[in-house]
């Protein structure tokens, strides 16, 4: 298992209950692909660089997550369908 940095994006309107919603749905797909959660740290409401579908803010979270390597296509492929995240980042922490 490698040390992963997951840094996703959620809609700026979302409200608080759609927000751990969504962090919960992505715990359960880290789970789902035999990997764990070590830490959750949320950054909360920041401005955008740019507009993102018509959104100028984005509440912005970073989960640092032990996973299998076959682990981070599947969880990049259940992100790019969910409506309720503008944009994420899976990278390899180094050892």
């Amino acid at each position: 298992m490698r040390t992963y940095e997951v840094t996703v994006v959620m809609r700026g309107d979302l409200p608080e209950e759609g927000r751990t919603g969504q962090l919960d749905t992505i715990q359960e797909w880290i789970t789902a692909n035999q990997g764990s959660v070590v830490k959750i740290d949320d950054w909360g409401r920041r401005r955008l660089a740019y507009e993102i579908s018509d959104q100028r803010d984005g509440f912005y979270s970073i989960i640092t997550a032990e996973l299998p390597a076959h682990a981070p296509a599947e969880i990049e492929r259940n992100m790019h369908i969910s409506d309720n995240i503008l944009r994420y980042l899976i990278i390899r922490e180094d050892e």
